[in-house]
């Protein structure tokens, strides 16, 4: 595949190829439809969050039914911009199979295919560049189990070196063989990655990952006291599988779409 630098898709295409933003929920099943706004609502909320990093980081959803298609953000455009209608459906060599006239970053392309095509449980992949989650990412020890949010997720994370900007498509078997099994994984100097069997339970993993980053940043000014082992291990026992996580992201969801629908409802178009 010929790649841009920057962006996948990024040759001019004719205009009778292209569907306008309206158009899109007409092509799709009331399925992907769900799945979008999800994935829409995710976005506005991160931005909500003060999450994004202006254009760049990447959300992704796998679309129901059985071809290997997911949607990403289209590049170029606010995390805050993001409606259902725009985002990009791709396949996993990054072709653009239903054309609005947008594009994808390539970098974003990289890692989001890599835990798309190994892992059938990754419905959603969320990857962020906040302050305090790359800060964490730079710190050797990388996350500490100084916390109740850090024990949500601690014993499932896993870590990836940074390579420099993912463009190289070979780093794709290197992100999944650091991955392995677990739901999370913090990228050395780089960020934060989570992944979930629906848009729900990917940010709500991200979420504790990212409120235990900052969290930690902010006791290392200090004297951490470290809980004691027996805290250690209820967490684990009780938080480190995926039927916790799915009953935890089917509470808190309805409500993060609540506060997505009071910022701006135009996210569902």
């Amino acid at each position: 595949m010929a790649k841009d630098p920057i962006a996948l898709n990024a040759n001019p295409r004719s205009r009778d190829q292209i569907l306008a933003p309206e158009a899109i929920r007409e092509h799709v099943s009331d399925q992907e439809w769900a799945v979008r706004q999800d994935l829409a609502a995710a976005y506005r909320l991160v931005a909500h969050y003060g999450w994004d990093d202006m254009v760049f980081t990447h959300l992704s959803a796998r679309v129901p039914g059985p071809d290997d298609h997911f949607l990403l953000n289209p590049f170029g455009y606010q995390f805050s911009e993001v409606t259902a209608s725009s985002l990009v459906k791709v396949d996993l060599d990054g072709e653009i199979v239903l054309d609005n006239g947008f594009e994808v970053n390539a970098a974003g392309f990289t890692i989001h295919s890599a835990v798309h095509m190994a892992r059938p449980d990754a419905h959603a992949v969320m990857h962020l560049h906040t302050d305090h989650g790359v800060a964490v990412a730079s710190m050797q020890e990388g996350l500490l189990p100084l916390t109740q949010h850090a024990l949500f997720v601690y014993h499932d994370i896993a870590y990836h070196d940074w390579e420099g900007v993912a463009l190289d498509l070979e780093e794709r078997e290197r992100v999944v063989a650091d991955l392995g099994n677990r739901h999370l994984m913090i990228l050395r100097n780089h960020g934060t990655m989570a992944l979930g069997d629906s848009v729900a339970s990917a940010f709500l993993r991200l979420y504790f990952l990212e409120r235990a980053c900052k969290i930690q940043v902010g006791a290392l000014q200090g004297t951490p006291n470290a809980p004691k082992q027996q805290a250690i291990d209820m967490m684990q026992s009780t938080f480190n599988n995926t039927d916790s996580w799915d009953r935890v992201s089917s509470t808190a969801w309805p409500s993060m779409r609540r506060l997505a629908d009071r910022l701006d409802p135009g996210y569902r178009l």
